[in-house]
């Protein structure tokens, strides 16, 4: 079986004639968005790397992801789209190749398990986009196959190269795109998921103990104290006070 490899294109020329189509897309309204990697690091932050890491855990990708890496790096993912169980890409290679990739929506049931492991642990959306949680929370997140992240069996992916490779180099730079890409938009994970990170948040309300304890009379600052603190001036009581007789 033979197969009808394109001839060498320098990547300049590359980037140049990529460059141009992109150029075509903005003017028909596709809102273009190229995967740009400044210094070798693809991911700075937690969940950028934690996406990348999960990628390298499974030996299935092994023999084609340094490829990607180098895709990725030089410029050539030059569009990326990620949206809700879904990413579309275009690969600058010989030519420009078209990368589509399905990712299954998590298991209600594994999700359910995730919300309740963190629950009383998570109670701010910005430390959780940032990564800013206790060591045990994230790693929970992060498990490999009980986590966030999805193994082999949950990616399907196709390229419009003539690679007859399981996973091209142009479909592994687009895996590490999203590694990138969550550097910028951490949400973006829960939605290639199908889940609501507010859910979590959520869930961490209602299991939260409700404290009944009143604070200790020592703590509590009396109406005038408030008054000369603040310099307001508070309404009185509802109920009027009883006047005292006078005998």
């Amino acid at each position: 079986m033979y197969y009808d490899w394109k001839p060498y294109v320098p990547v300049a020329e590359r980037r140049r004639k990529a460059a141009r189509e992109m150029q075509k897309l903005r003017k028909k309204g596709h809102p273009v968005s190229p995967v740009v990697i400044e210094g070798r690091a693809i991911a700075k932050s937690f969940w950028g790397k934690s996406w990348c890491e999960n990628l390298e855990r499974y030996g299935d990708y092994a023999n084609r992801l340094p490829r990607g890496r180098t895709y990725v790096r030089n410029g050539s993912v030059v569009d990326l789209q990620i949206a809700p169980g879904a990413v579309e890409a275009v690969v600058s290679g010989s030519a420009l190749y078209r990368v589509a990739v399905k990712v299954a929506e998590i298991q209600p049931a594994r999700w359910k398990a995730i919300c309740g492991d963190c629950s009383g642990a998570i109670d701010s959306l910005v430390e959780l986009l940032q990564g800013r949680l206790s060591t045990g929370v994230m790693e929970r997140l992060c498990r490999q196959k009980e986590g966030l992240f999805p193994t082999p069996s949950q990616i399907e992916f196709s390229c419009s190269c003539p690679d007859f490779a399981s996973m091209c180099k142009h479909v592994a730079a687009t895996l590490y795109g999203v590694g990138a890409r969550l550097d910028e938009r951490p949400e973006l994970l829960f939605a290639l998921r199908k889940v609501d990170q507010q859910e979590l948040l959520a869930s961490a309300g209602r299991r939260l103990p409700a404290s009944k304890a009143r604070p200790a009379p020592k703590k509590l600052l009396a109406s005038e104290g408030l008054e000369e603190l603040f310099g307001l001036e508070l309404e009185a009581d509802a109920k009027p006070k009883p006047r005292r007789r006078r005998g």
